[in-house]
């Protein structure tokens, strides 16, 4: 398909930071309309009454979750919990919809390892053997090709695409990878929930799920699948009094002594063509205020006292190249339009 004919697009769950951004990005995309968004709290609302910020821009109301009006649409996004996309995606491919699916439903190719971590079965076993995972840095030509595009999670975007290089070039220790990283409040979703609180979030620093992360077993399956080799990983997520954003240090042990020149060099030779990856120049610090409100990542790398472990700092927008922003990128790939198109937005700064 090309960029002279517009597509219908359906949202699922449009009531959270997820699908609100995607409305925002889809209605700025010159080739697509909104069709429908679900909403089972608030069927029969208005949008615009939900989020006045789209007055005047989006004249229609939530639905209730519906097959046959979302299997008229060309591509359907699931921005729901884990579950929902499980139970309605294989009517939607069979009535010719495209899924993109922003939950982790289709994300785990091991059945029993998803089953562990989400606590209930996958019903759904047929479809992960056609699912893309979502990476367009890692899978762009099975995305362009995809009906059903497993999006990645905000820390494994970030995550991976900072440690890829180093374990594509084969120069650290893949077993003993260390993953620190803060995400601002508006990853744990638009629900009433003490945590996100102002008065609980915003004066301090906390780690959470230490001891076992759900998103752990999705880095570590995307880094294997690219690497063909064992990973081992310690990875660690804080909630940080901020909005939006996710800030990853990574510690990784050089197998050999290596300049951090070359390993500089590695980096900015991976990304080079990449349209949405940044590597800074050596001693950088990204901010995530520096991706904010943008499809971008940015990366810096450095070498601590010049001795045998790599630091890489990687910044994303959670709800953006996290989530929806990353989200358009594949739906980009998926109907063949410009890979940047509806992405161009400059990061807002302050």
């Amino acid at each position: 398909m090309t960029s002279g004919k517009t597509i219908k697009a359906g949202i699922v769950g449009g009531t959270g930071y997820t699908g609100v951004e995607l409305m925002r990005l889809l209605l700025r995309h010159p080739w697509v309309e909104i069709s429908c968004v679900t909403s089972r709290t608030d069927a029969g609302i208005a949008i615009s009454s939900v989020y006045p910020h789209l007055t005047g821009l989006l004249d229609l109301q939530f639905i209730e979750p519906d097959i046959a009006c979302l299997g008229e649409c060309d591509v359907v996004f699931f921005a729901t919990p884990h579950g929902i996309a499980l139970n309605m995606s294989s009517a939607l491919l069979e009535k010719g919809a495209r899924v993109i699916d922003l939950s982790p439903d289709f994300r785990l190719k091991d059945t029993v390892v998803w089953e562990q971590w989400y606590g209930q079965q996958h019903s759904q076993p047929e479809l992960l053997k056609t699912a893309v995972y979502g990476l367009p840095e890692v899978n762009r030509d099975e995305i362009s090709k995809a009906s059903l595009v497993a999006c990645p999670g905000c820390y494994p975007t970030a995550v991976q695409l900072g440690f890829l290089p180093l374990l594509e070039a084969g120069l650290v220790d893949s077993r003993q990878l260390i993953a620190d990283v803060k995400s601002g409040v508006s990853g744990a979703g638009r629900k009433a929930a003490i945590s996100g609180l102002m008065s609980e979030a915003g004066e301090g620093v906390k780690a959470y799920a230490a001891s076992g992360h759900r998103h752990l077993p999705e880095i570590v399956a995307g880094l294997e699948a690219v690497t063909g080799r064992p990973i081992g990983l310690t990875f660690v997520p804080h909630l940080m009094p901020m909005i939006r954003g996710i800030h990853a240090t990574l510690y990784a042990p050089l197998m050999q002594q290596t300049e951090l020149e070359a390993v500089q060099a590695i980096y900015a030779k991976r990304y080079e063509s990449e349209l949405f990856v940044t590597v800074l120049p050596v001693g950088s610090h990204p901010d995530t205020q520096d991706v904010r409100m943008s499809n971008h990542c940015q990366i810096a790398i450095h070498q601590p006292q010049n001795k045998d472990v790599i630091v890489v700092l990687s910044v994303i927008d959670n709800l953006l190249k996290g989530a929806a922003g990353q989200a358009l990128q594949n739906m980009n790939l998926m109907f063949g339009f410009d890979e940047s198109t509806g992405l161009d937005a400059v990061a807002c700064y302050p």
